[in-house]
C-alpha cells in the first residue's frame, strides 16, 4: 500500500518488526485516560483515532462499554495487535487506511492524537489539520497530546515542535479550548507534551 504519507506501509511495519517502537508506551497514557474519564457515560459519539499503533485507548475506551471506536494505522501489525487483545473489536472498525484518505462520512464527534502528529511529514502539518476538521462534525472536538519540544534535524519519526507552530495549523479550522502544557504526562515525558482540546468550528 503506498501512502500519501512520507512514511508509508512498508517503513511502519518494518519498524515493528525490529522493534524500533519508541512510541509504544504500553498503556493509555494518563492525559488521554484522565479526559476519558470526565467524558461521562459510553454514549454513541464516534470516535477516531488516527495512527492508533497497537491500539491501547481504543482498547480502554472498547472495555469501557464505548461502542463506537474507530482506529486508523497503515500497518497491519499495529492493528493485529489490538485485535488480539481485544477479539471482539469490531472488524469493521480496524481502518487499514491512510488518515489522509478516510472519509467524512458519517462524520466523527472525536478524534483523540496520540503519537500521530510527530509521525507525518512536517509538511503536512496544516494538511493534518484541515484534514480532522473535515472528518468531524461541527462542534467536534480534537484533543490529545503534541509534542512540546524539538528533536533537532531528523530524516524520520518523531518530529518535533513548537506550541506556536501548532496554533498556526489549527487556528483556521479550531476554537481552542485547551492548548497547555499537559501535567500528568508519563514521567520520561513530563513537561513535554501540549494537552490540546480542540472545537471544529467548520
Amino acid at each position: 500500500m503506498k501512502s500519501d504519507l512520507l512514511f508509508g506501509q512498508e517503513y511502519w511495519s518494518s519498524r515493528y518488526a525490529t522493534g524500533r517502537t519508541g512510541w509504544d508506551a504500553g498503556i493509555i497514557t494518563p492525559p488521554l485516560r484522565d479526559y476519558f474519564a470526565q467524558l461521562g457515560p459510553p454514549t454513541a459519539l464516534r470516535i477516531l483515532i488516527p495512527g492508533a499503533g497497537k491500539g491501547y485507548e481504543a482498547e480502554y475506551l472498547y472495555t469501557m462499554g464505548w461502542p463506537n471506536v474507530f482506529v486508523a494505522d497503515l500497518a497491519p501489525e499495529a492493528l493485529q495487535a489490538l485485535q488480539a487483545r481485544v477479539p471482539d473489536f469490531p472488524a469493521d472498525h480496524l481502518l487499514q487506511e491512510d488518515f489522509f484518505a478516510l472519509s467524512p462520512e458519517p462524520p466523527y464527534d472525536l478524534i483523540v492524537e496520540q503519537t500521530f502528529f510527530c509521525a507525518i511529514d512536517p509538511a503536512r502539518r496544516a494538511d493534518y489539520a484541515r484534514k480532522c476538521s473535515e472528518l468531524l462534525r461541527p462542534g467536534g472536538k480534537l484533543m490529545g497530546v503534541l509534542f512540546d519540544r524539538e528533536f533537532g534535524p531528523a530524516s524520520e519519526p518523531p518530529f518535533g515542535g513548537t506550541r506556536e507552530e501548532y496554533r498556526a495549523y489549527f487556528a483556521p479550522y479550531f476554537e481552542f479550548l485547551h492548548f497547555e502544557t499537559a501535567y500528568n504526562s508519563l514521567k520520561p515525558r513530563q513537561g513535554q507534551e501540549l494537552f490540546i482540546c480542540l472545537k471544529n468550528r467548520h
